[in-house]
């Protein structure tokens, strides 16, 4: 198991290709992704549309509310 520094539920920014944010909360980790040489991904919900999404870890930034 890798270790996340963010918590079910926290409050995070998804920085979009272009350098924009998307307010969402975190919601887990996919374990297998780097099993299969793939980047660890962070399933994410934005706030703006209530969509599940799966994004980069790398991408997920904690957000002050």
């Amino acid at each position: 198991m890798s270790f996340t520094p963010f918590h079910k539920g926290q409050p995070v920014w998804v920085i979009e290709e272009g350098g924009g944010q998307r307010a969402a909360d975190f919601v887990g980790q996919d374990e297998t992704s780097s099993w299969f040489g793939g980047p660890p991904k962070a399933y994410v919900v934005y706030l703006d549309t209530h969509e599940g999404g799966e994004v980069e870890i790398d991408r997920v930034v904690p957000r002050e509310v």
